[in-house]
């Protein structure tokens, strides 16, 4: 797929490491110019320097500023919904301020965003967005009711938008990783060594098991399958659910 996005312009948020760090690099091989926004600067400059893309210092938490820095970034061909957070609590335990800024990062941010963004597509007569939600949003997973119904909400918008712009040119989709090879997974690992007294290690074997396939997904599989999807031979895909995580839901 070398070439296909040569003279595009993509942004990709949360784009400073793992997944969005992954798809940032896919696009860019690609030809297309690049644009990675997030919270951690040298992450950023650094992934916009290796590519030749250009870094954008936001958190999505604050609206305000997503709005105006969005708003400064003008026309994009490719939109990678990208940036989330995952948290885990118990039902008591998950408090009103968790469940507002789960939903408010992973499912109204993605919304905001994709709002200021599409009309410029639908105008050029192409597009894609690809909105990174999780298997998630199609299951459900213990101790993270905030999460899963954020990532369901994700996966809902995705199906919705796709009615409206369905006879636009412009594509929406989204793919649902499992448990992937990031700094997240490390800090989940971590969360469940600390209470159960199991090691690091241990904890993330615990994790790949819960996949027929025995293993963490890779970054560059999810940037494989996001970079498909902006293909002209991919514009029938709309609207979809791409689940990659090994078949976990299907067990």
């Amino acid at each position: 797929m070398d070439g296909i996005l040569t003279g595009k312009s993509a942004l990709v948020t949360g784009g400073g490491r793992g997944i969005g760090a992954a798809i940032a690099r896919a696009l860019a091989g690609a030809g297309a110019r690049v644009i990675v926004c997030g919270r951690t600067k040298p992450d950023l400059e650094a992934l916009a320097t290796e590519i030749g893309g250009r870094a954008l210092v936001l958190d999505l938490l604050d609206r305000k500023a997503t709005d105006e820095v969005i708003g400064a970034v003008g026309h994009v061909d490719v939109l990678i919904n990208n940036a989330g957070a995952a948290e885990s609590a118990s039902l008591e335990r998950t408090t009103d301020a968790m469940w507002d800024r789960i939903m408010e990062l992973d499912a109204t941010a993605p919304f905001r965003v994709t709002r200021a963004l599409v009309p410029s597509m639908v105008k050029a007569g192409w597009g894609r967005v690809v909105n990174i939600a999780s298997n998630a949003g199609v299951s459900g997973y213990g101790y993270t009711t905030a999460y899963c119904a954020a990532k369901h909400a994700m996966v809902g918008m995705t199906r919705g938008l796709a009615i409206d712009l369905a006879r636009t040119g412009v594509t929406i989709n989204a793919l649902c990783p499992g448990w992937v090879a990031t700094q997240m997974v490390e800090e989940a690992a971590e969360r469940i060594a600390a209470k159960t007294g199991r090691s690091i290690e241990d904890a993330k074997t615990s994790l790949a098991a819960m996949t027929p396939q025995k293993r963490m997904i890779e970054p560059a599989e999810v940037a494989h399958a996001a970079l498909m999807l902006c293909a002209h031979a991919a514009r029938g895909i709309h609207g979809q659910t791409i689940v990659i995580d090994g078949g976990a839901v299907l067990k």
